[in-house]
């Protein structure tokens, strides 16, 4: 991956993130199952983690 392609990758996991954060919080507002979303958001961040790595890789 070029480093336009992993920021673009990261805006887009951001987008995501933020999106189920926002449905994290309407389930707990309805008392819903909390766990799927819990794990996508996690799997998210480390995502999110390894590309932010790449891009400083690229950088130096």
């Amino acid at each position: 991956m070029n480093k336009s392609e992993i920021e673009y990758k990261i805006a887009d996991l951001k987008a995501d993130y933020v999106r189920l954060q926002h449905d994290l919080e309407k389930l707990e507002y309805v008392k819903g199952i909390l766990h799927p979303l819990e794990k996508q958001l996690m799997e998210i961040e480390e995502e999110l983690k390894t590309l932010n790595k790449m891009l400083d890789e690229i950088s130096e």
